[in-house]
C-alpha cells in the first residue's frame, strides 16, 4: 500500500491532542495493525505506542481504553507529558512506567485505539480488516501456539468493543489486508 496519502494527511492536519497529531490504527487481531503502524511511524519519524504493552492481560481490552486515555491522551491534550504503565505478559502484571513525552506525532496501534474517547483527538483513524481465517493464521504465526487458547476469548472482546464503539464506521480509512486488498476512504 502507498502510504504517501496517509502521511500527507497527517502532516497537513492541525494537532487535536494538545500539540500532538495522534494517529490511531485499529482493527481485529491479525489484521496487520502493527505492520502498518510501524511503516507509518517510520515515514512520520515518530514513536509508536503498541496497545499490547497496555492491555492488562487477556481480558484487558476494555480496561486499556481508559488507561490509554488517562495516561496518554488526556495529558497530551493538557500539554503534559504522556506516560503509560507497561504490562508484563510473562509476570502477568504491570512492570514500570514508559514515558512518551509530548511528541509532534504519535501512532497508537491496537484493538481499542480508535475508541471514541481516543479518536476524538486523532487526526487520522485507520481501520484494518481481513478474513477471520487469515487473521487467525497470522496470529498463530506471529505469537505461536501460546495464542491459540486465547484467540476466541480475545475475539469476543473485540467483537463487543467494536460493536459498541462503531469503530469501523467512524474510520477515516478502511484497509482490507486480506489476499484481495482494497482501500476505502472518507473525506
Amino acid at each position: 500500500m502507498d502510504l504517501d496519502p496517509l502521511v500527507a494527511r497527517v502532516r497537513a492536519a492541525a494537532p487535536r491532542c494538545g500539540g500532538t497529531r495522534l494517529v490511531c490504527v485499529d482493527g481485529p487481531s491479525g489484521s496487520g495493525k502493527t505492520t502498518l503502524a510501524g511503516r507509518l511511524a517510520a515515514e512520520l519519524a515518530c514513536p509508536v505506542l503498541h496497545l499490547d504493552d497496555v492491555y492488562p492481560g487477556w481480558d484487558g481490552l476494555a480496561a486499556a481504553v481508559p488507561l490509554l486515555h488517562d495516561g496518554v491522551v488526556a495529558p497530551l491534550v493538557a500539554g503534559r507529558t504522556a506516560t503509560y504503565r507497561r504490562w508484563d505478559w510473562t509476570r502477568n502484571g504491570f512492570a514500570g512506567t514508559v514515558t512518551i513525552g509530548r511528541p509532534e506525532v504519535l501512532v497508537v496501534e491496537g484493538a481499542g485505539s480508535g475508541a471514541r474517547v481516543i479518536a476524538a483527538h486523532a487526526v487520522l483513524l485507520v481501520w484494518l480488516e481481513a478474513p477471520r481465517a487469515e487473521r487467525f493464521r497470522r496470529g498463530i504465526a506471529r505469537d505461536g501456539e501460546t495464542y491459540r487458547p486465547h484467540w476466541e476469548r480475545w475475539a469476543a472482546q473485540e467483537e463487543a468493543h467494536f460493536s459498541a464503539e462503531g469503530t469501523r464506521d467512524r474510520a477515516d480509512v478502511v484497509l482490507d489486508t486480506g489476499p484481495a486488498q482494497r482501500t476505502t476512504g472518507r473525506s
